[in-house]
């Protein structure tokens, strides 16, 4: 597995698991269970979450499937931004971490900007870490100005964006990534098939059937391509982790890029941060 490594030093997959809509149904957990352990055994132990995800679902089904390989995982998790205040964020935090069957968060994220000023939310954030509750914090579907005052507002520390990042989702290559980039700050992209539209086009068909690969695993590795980019796919089944985790060792040659490119050419401006 290749990874990646934080400001602190600290080395992550450069694949992780995300849980978006996971826990949510009784008829799946079996295979969800399944799923995510295997993805451990193959290496994807960065685990990605959220508070938000079936009211805490997500969270309670990692804790279940996962509890008893704790050490192994870097554990991820997202508050909402009305709880991202001195007041709430504890609070938050400590639902999530009882959900979760742990004693600690490896990495707190704000999901997205709300109205509690950054500066509070920073001082929050860092307070958690002291208490040996978190041990990193970040940011998600922050643009570049919110970025820049976010550090400005003593958030230094932040180690990475969580954003909306894939072939048809390039806006971030603009300004985004290359700020990132000049911080130490890896991008972690959701999202990275398009939630499963992508598979569908054509264009991505023809460079996977080129490749010997399949449409999801040359999206995958697109987004892999650049240094300091964390991808976070969901998959529910053991067929589906296998899948992802062989897009991590798949390397598209440069006509592979080239035909991409040309499929999904990137904005010519910059626009808005997308979210979903």
């Amino acid at each position: 597995m290749r990874t990646v490594e934080l400001k602190c030093g600290e080395v992550v997959p450069a694949m992780g698991q995300g849980t978006w809509m996971m826990g949510e149904r009784p008829d799946l957990r079996p295979a969800e269970t399944s799923a995510l352990r295997l993805g451990v055994e193959l290496g994807m132990t960065l685990i990605d979450t959220a508070e938000m995800y079936g009211d805490g679902a997500a969270e309670t089904l990692i804790g279940e499937a996962l509890g008893d390989v704790r050490d192994e995982l870097f554990l991820v998790s997202k508050a909402y931004p009305q709880n991202a205040s001195r007041k709430r964020l504890a609070v938050a935090c400590e639902a999530s971490l009882r959900r979760l069957g742990t004693d600690r968060l490896d990495l707190y994220l704000l999901h997205w900007r709300g109205s509690v000023p950054l500066a509070e939310t920073v001082e929050a954030m860092e307070a958690l870490r002291s208490a040996g509750k978190i041990r990193h914090w970040g940011v998600s579907n922050l643009d570049p100005d919110d970025m820049i005052e976010l550090v400005g507002a003593g958030g230094r520390d932040c180690v990475t964006d969580q954003i909306l990042y894939n072939l048809t989702r390039r806006g971030p290559e603009h300004d985004l990534l290359p700020w990132l980039e000049d911080h130490a700050m890896p991008a972690m992209a959701y999202s990275p098939v398009e939630q499963g539209r992508l598979l569908a086009d054509l264009a991505l068909a023809r460079v996977a059937e080129a490749v010997g690969a399949t449409p999801a695993q040359v999206a995958l590795a697109w987004t892999l391509r650049r240094d300091g980019v964390i991808a976070i796919p969901k998959a529910g089944t053991a067929a589906h982790v296998r899948e992802n985790r062989a897009a991590a060792d798949l390397i598209l040659s440069d006509a592979d890029l080239a035909a991409l490119d040309d499929a999904f050419p990137r904005p010519q401006g910059r626009g808005p941060l997308e979210m979903l």
